[in-house]
């Protein structure tokens, strides 16, 4: 069993950044491929970005590519979301999933799920 616990949202100015943590517990993190998505209000849970397991293979929705980052630190088990440049439009609650397959773009592709980061762009 996974754990995923996100944090280091919160309310930003736009044009300001974030940096979303999420800690994994259960099994070691460099065993799975890790993905971020995002839900706001009234929306469905939108793709954000994903890795894979080995850190090769990175990819990103089009509405953050260019702004936001992922990255992994295997040792402390935990991937990381540097979101730059924000903007009003990506206020949302961040999720962060997990899944022993290849790293995907689809909700469907992971297994695991925390329970979400808060983030608030404010114009």
């Amino acid at each position: 069993q996974v754990q995923l616990v996100e944090s280091g949202g919160g309310l930003v100015q736009a044009g300001g950044s974030l940096r979303l943590s999420c800690a994994v517990s259960g099994r070691t993190a460099s065993n799975y491929a890790m993905g971020w998505f995002r839900q706001a209000p009234g929306k469905e849970r939108e793709f954000g970005a994903a890795m894979s397991w080995t850190g090769g293979i990175t990819f990103y929705a089009d509405s953050v590519k260019g702004r936001f980052t992922i990255s992994r630190d295997n040792a402390k088990n935990a991937v990381y979301l540097q979101m730059n440049s924000l903007k009003p439009e990506d206020t949302a609650v961040y999720y962060c999933a997990a899944d022993a397959g290849p790293a995907s773009r689809w909700r469907s592709g992971y297994h695991y799920w925390g329970q979400g980061t808060q983030v608030t762009v404010s114009s």
